[in-house]
């Protein structure tokens, strides 16, 4: 029987091989849009998932309160990791991740030079939590001693080629000399952070420092088994007071309960490590994060994509309805059964799902590179591929192929066999109206993409055009200057003058660079109120070359020794309660261990206008901008505004002058206004994959359209033949065809944009400065709907309105 199923169905869909394409085209393009999508929420929802112990790991964050605001810090003063496990029996072990920057470490073996990115310091507890293989040494020895370093894989046979590094040592620029005590794999891609080379921290001095104020350290807690993580956090506010009260006292000058009453507060809360890179969207993370809304709606587009794909075989199918109603009535006559021909036409829907699952899985492993680039991933085919995974996938392509046969199977195997020989064949009132509400329902989803696509795109645009009070165009930044040592000031005056270079400035971190400002502490003269916010470190030119406005007083300058001299955004002014700043001093707690534990005292120089020094998730926070020469110079990076729109010869001249300086260390820039847009990597994302399933699933939608524009005409192909003998134009005729359809696309945009307005005022809450939604997204999304829906339906309409009505009427 079963064997007389498929070779009667591998007969129809030859027959009617345009319909048999088009059905196999809609089914595989929803099937590739799933596939995809799913791959990408796989992938998200696999971080962190690898570890052993992972259920039991939790990172240590905080929950600053400040006298008007309130932020969160992935990273923490460095003592609590040492703290909790001390006092919290049910802390089976800690350890801390210093994080050395987002730019380049400068690494020497030998007589050669290797930039290294993800450079990290570790505590010797490192691999008792994160369990990380190691290829050679012990994971309670490799970080135990100070200079002592751990590499990964890939770093080893970078430096070392194929010689074994153990007990070799490697020459940290601008760091200590370390000596290579282990070999670990590779940290996976779908982990929330990475390194290549871990330094230990024992006898580091900003490790081994009590701190319980500044934040400095990423902490993570191994629980004892069965613990309740709740329970164990209930116990930080005792922590904080025991160890923090005498570091505020010290500090400020105040009692701790004083402290907090004036408005600050410390909240630490535990993160599931398996829950950080969707769940986390706090300061200082050491990757960009993901997020679990966006997965969510990326499940829900794939299953909807995925249904659009079945409405649209269903629609299809019953469009060929007529047709069919005289074998359905022949097949009835000699004997066949309601179950049997039921049976007969889920096989050909099944026969349909299964072409279009293996043509789909095709598609996928050809677009996967193109895919990759889209989404910013590194997705593997063998994930489909694997013998778990196929016959999976098999078996949800068969469900496919009845849930989507399962209607039009059960309307033809119901036709009544001496009305449908007669021709008469008629639509049910159920079925009419079943039809209509699958394809307002593929027009509704295909509308809130639109919707969607527009809003971020706006949204971006918006971020691209706000005024940040800098000039990011024409700056070129860069990288690795700190290398320069004490040719810093003789190779910024030789590149100030090239022809075309406006300006140069140095600094430690240039706006875009997350983790670049560093937090710090301020507070006035005999007073307890103290400002947290974050510093930077510029030379006199910097503000200057990028174009930043002082609202009071003046930038740094040679003129005067600004060593001891802050610049504050108006922001800082605010909270710090200065009403006329130039000249006031503010105090910094013991800065960067420069004071033996003092205050020490600046002297606000100058006010400068708030900018945007973080991306626009973020509110602009109190900044400290002090002068490079407390630091003795530490221009990590330095900018170079041009003035020319040729500025490939610039680059290269200013390449030839490094090489001069620095011949073993490799050129690396940037331009500032593409390291800004990389801030916004996975907005952009968003745009894109938003943008291309919005086009697909108003693809397959239009091809249900078509399906229904089909079915329905036929239906009207005597009352079309009676209006047209009785004198109506072919223009009243596809009006009054196309009426009916846009009916259907109304009803959609109707349901569709609350449903996309909450989606996209959700989303735009991630950001401190935003749009609103806007009004005209949804007009655009209904004009979009519309004119798609008349171009698919006008073919069908003016073919029928032209049909001969003698040829229409002679039907019987």
């Amino acid at each position: 029987m079963l064997r007389n199923y498929l070779k009667t169905a591998w007969r129809n869909l030859l027959k009617n091989k345009l319909n048999t394409a088009i059905n196999i085209i809609g089914l595989s393009i929803g099937m590739v849009c799933c596939m995809l999508i799913v791959m990408y929420v796989v992938d998200e929802l696999s971080y962190d998932r690898f570890w052993a112990n992972g259920d039991r790991i939790y990172r240590l964050a905080l929950e600053r309160k400040y006298t008007d605001r309130v932020s969160k810090y992935a990273m923490i003063p460095a003592s609590y990791a040492r703290d909790t496990k001390q006092e919290i029996p049910e802390v089976e072990e800690s350890v801390r991740l210093f994080d050395f920057g987002n730019g380049t470490t400068l690494v020497k073996y030998q007589n050669q030079t290797f930039e290294e990115r993800d450079v990290m310091a570790a505590d010797s507890s490192f691999f008792r939590v994160f369990q990380v293989p190691l290829l050679q040494g012990q994971p309670d020895r490799v970080l135990s001693r100070p200079n002592t370093a751990v590499l990964t894989q890939r770093t080893v046979k970078r430096i070392f080629g194929n010689t074994n590094p153990i007990g070799k040592t490697l020459e940290l620029v601008q760091g200590p000399k370390v000596e290579v005590t282990g070999i670990s794999d590779d940290v996976p891609e779908n982990a929330h952070f990475a390194y290549s080379i871990l330094v230990s921290t024992p006898g580091a001095p900003f490790a081994e420092q009590p701190n319980h104020v500044s934040f400095s350290a990423h902490t993570y807690l191994l629980l004892r088994p069965n613990t309740n993580p709740a329970a164990v956090q209930d116990k930080f506010p005792a922590i904080v007071e025991k160890y923090a009260a005498g570091e505020v006292q010290r500090n400020f000058g105040v009692s701790f309960k004083e402290y907090l009453k004036a408005g600050n507060g410390y909240f630490y809360f535990l993160q599931p490590l398996r829950n950080i890179h969707l769940d986390s969207h706090l300061e200082a993370e050491l990757k960009p994060n993901g997020s679990r809304t966006l997965v969510y709606i990326f499940s829900v587009i794939a299953v909807f994509v995925l249904l659009i794909a079945c409405v649209n075989f269903m629609n299809l199918a019953t469009a060929r309805s007529s047709e069919r109603a005289k074998e359905v009535g022949i097949r009835k006559s000699l004997g066949s059964t309601k179950g049997q021909l039921a049976a007969q036409f889920l096989t050909e829907s099944v026969l349909l799902s299964v072409f279009s699952f293996v043509l789909a899985l095709i598609v996928v492993i050809v677009l996967l590179p193109s895919f990759n680039d889209l989404a910013r991933k590194q997705l593997s085919a063998w994930l489909l591929l694997q013998p778990d995974t196929l016959p999976l996938m098999l078996l949800v392509a068969l469900c496919i192929g009845l849930l989507a046969g399962s209607y039009p199977a059960g309307v033809l195997s119901s036709f009544e066999p001496i009305k449908v020989l007669k021709g008469k064949f008629f639509s049910t009132r159920q079925g009419h109206l079943l039809r209509n509400g699958l394809v307002v329902f593929q027009f509704a989803i295909s509308i809130i993409l639109i919707i969607s696509t527009l809003v971020v795109f706006t949204q971006l645009r918006f971020i691209e055009n706000k005024e940040l009070g800098f000039a990011k165009e024409a700056v070129i930044n860069l990288q690795g200057a700190g290398f320069l040592g004490s040719n810093t000031e003789a190779f910024k005056q030789e590149i100030s003058r090239i022809a075309g270079v406006a300006g140069v400035g140095g600094t430690n971190s240039a706006p875009g660079n997350q983790n670049g400002f560093f937090g710090i502490i301020f507070h006035r003269e005999a007073e307890s109120e103290t400002v947290t916010g974050r510093g930077t470190v510029v030379d006199d030119a910097y503000l200057p070359t990028m174009k930043m406005a002082m609202t009071a007083g003046r930038t740094f300058s040679k003129a005067f020794n600004d060593s001891l001299s802050v610049i504050l955004n108006e922001e800082a002014v605010r909270q710090l309660g200065l009403t006329d700043p130039i000249g006031k001093k503010v105090f910094s707690p013991d800065l960067f261990g420069r004071a033996n534990g003092a205050d020490v005292p600046l002297t606000v120089v100058g006010v400068v206008k708030d900018f945007h020094y973080q991306s626009l998730h973020q509110r602009i926070a109190p900044l400290f901008i002090l002068h490079n020469r407390w630091f003795g110079r530490t221009d990590n990076q330095i900018v170079v505004r041009v003035q020319t729109d040729n500025l490939q010869p610039v680059v290269a001249r200013i390449e030839r002058i490094w090489k001069r300086y620095l011949p073993d260390q490799s050129f690396h820039y940037s331009f500032l206004d593409s390291d800004w847009e990389a801030l916004y990597q996975a907005e952009q994302v968003s745009q894109r994959i938003f943008g291309v399933f919005s086009l697909l699933a108003i693809f397959i939608a239009c091809m249900g359209l078509l399906g229904l524009a089909i079915y329905i005409i036929q239906q009207r192909t005597k009352e079309i033949g009676i209006r047209k003998v009785l004198g109506a134009s072919v223009t009243s005729i596809v009006a009054l065809l196309s009426r009916d359809f846009l009916k259907l696309v109304f009803i959609a945009l109707i349901i569709a944009s609350p449903i996309a307005w909450y989606a996209m005022n959700s989303w735009l809450e991630d950001f401190a400065y935003r749009i609103d939604v806007p009004w005209w997204a949804f007009v655009l999304a209904g004009l979009l709907a519309v004119g798609i829906a008349l171009l698919t339906v006008s073919y069908q309409s003016i073919k029928a309105a032209l049909m001969n009505p003698v040829t229409s009427l002679r039907s019987e």
